[in-house]
C-alpha cells in the first residue's frame, strides 16, 4: 500500500501554494480514551495529507507507543509517533489564531454549529490570512466540555442520521480531514479577505494580525477581574456573563491590537479600584 507524504497535497506542483494549509492545521483530540482510536485518527490524517496530531491528556500517557494504536495507524506510524502530547486544551491551542470545536452540544445562546463543509470554508480563509488553526475533537464518551467548546472560535456538527448518530472519533476526524482537504485543494476562498483582515480596494493596508488563542485567554482573565472589581460580575453567582462575552468576542475575530485595547481598559479599571491589574 502506498501512503502519501503528509506534507504534500495530491496533484503535485499545481497545488504548491496550498501546502501551508496542510501544515498549518492541527487536529486536537481531547482526552482520548482508546488507543485504537488515536491510531486510526493518525491514519485518517495521513490519508488526507495532514500530519499535525495533538493529544490533550490522553487516558494512556504514552498512547502513541501503544501496540493497539500502532496497529490501527496502519502505516501512519510517523504521524502517530510525531503526535504532540499536552496537559490542557489551552496548551494545544497555543499560537493558533482560530479553532473549530466539533460538537453535538447545542447552546442556550449564540449561533448553532455549522456543517463541516461550511466550517472548512472559514478555515481556509483563516489559514490564508493568519496561519495556524486547530480542529478540536472531544472524548469518545462525553465529547467536549462546555469550557472546551467556549475556548474555540467556531462550532461544527456532523449531521448524522438522528436515529443512529453514533460516530467513532476517528471517523469524525476523517470526515473533517476529507472536507478540509477538498477545500484546500480546490482553493475554496483561499486568498479571499476574511471579515477582519481584508484590504480595501486600491491596495490599502490590511488589518493587524489576529490575536492568538493564548493572548485572548489572558484578556478574558484580565477582563473578568475588572468586572469583579466593578461589582458588575459576582464571582459567587456569575451566571453566563463570561460565556456570553466569549461568544461575542469569538464572532468578532479579535486582532492583537484590539486585545491590547481591552486589556488596557481592564488595567485602568483595576488601578482605579486599587486592585492588582491581573497582567501576565
Amino acid at each position: 500500500m502506498v501512503h502519501p507524504d503528509p506534507h504534500a497535497a495530491a496533484g503535485g506542483d499545481a497545488h504548491e501554494p496550498l501546502r501551508g494549509g496542510f501544515t498549518s492545521t492541527r487536529f486536537v483530540l481531547v482526552e482520548p480514551s482508546h488507543p485504537g482510536n488515536v491510531g486510526a485518527a493518525a491514519r485518517a490524517l495521513k490519508t488526507m495529507g495532514f500530519s499535525r496530531l495533538v493529544l490533550v491528556a490522553p487516558r494512556i500517557a504514552q498512547v502513541h507507543r501503544d501496540p493497539e494504536a500502532i496497529a490501527m495507524a496502519s502505516g501512519a506510524d510517523d504521524v502517530l509517533a510525531g503526535a504532540h502530547i499536552v496537559p490542557t486544551l489551552a496548551d494545544a491551542l497555543t499560537g493558533t489564531q482560530w479553532s473549530l470545536a466539533l460538537t453535538a452540544r447545542t447552546r442556550e445562546y449564540g449561533p448553532p454549529p455549522g456543517t463541516p463543509r461550511e466550517a472548512v470554508r472559514d478555515a481556509c480563509r483563516q489559514v490564508s490570512a493568519h496561519g495556524d488553526i486547530a480542529l478540536v475533537f472531544g472524548n469518545e464518551r462525553t465529547g467536549l466540555s462546555n469550557d472546551d467548546v467556549e475556548r474555540c472560535s467556531a462550532l461544527a456538527h456532523i449531521p448524522a442520521n438522528p436515529a443512529y448518530s453514533s460516530l467513532n472519533l476517528a471517523q469524525a476526524v476523517q470526515v473533517l480531514a476529507y472536507e478540509l482537504r477538498l477545500a484546500y485543494l480546490a482553493g475554496a476562498d483561499v486568498g479571499a479577505p476574511s471579515p477582519v483582515s481584508g484590504a480595501a480596494a486600491g491596495g490599502a493596508a490590511v488589518a493587524s494580525p489576529l490575536a492568538t488563542s493564548d493572548d485572548i485567554e489572558r484578556m478574558y482573565v484580565h477582563l473578568e477581574n475588572a468586572l469583579i472589581a466593578l461589582d458588575f460580575l459576582d464571582p459567587a453567582n456569575p451566571k453566563k456573563l463570561m460565556s456570553r462575552l466569549r461568544r461575542l468576542f469569538a464572532r468578532s475575530g479579535l486582532e492583537r491590537e484590539e486585545v491590547n485595547i481591552v486589556r488596557g481598559i481592564a488595567k485602568h479599571i483595576l488601578l482605579l479600584k486599587g486592585k492588582d491589574d491581573g497582567s501576565h
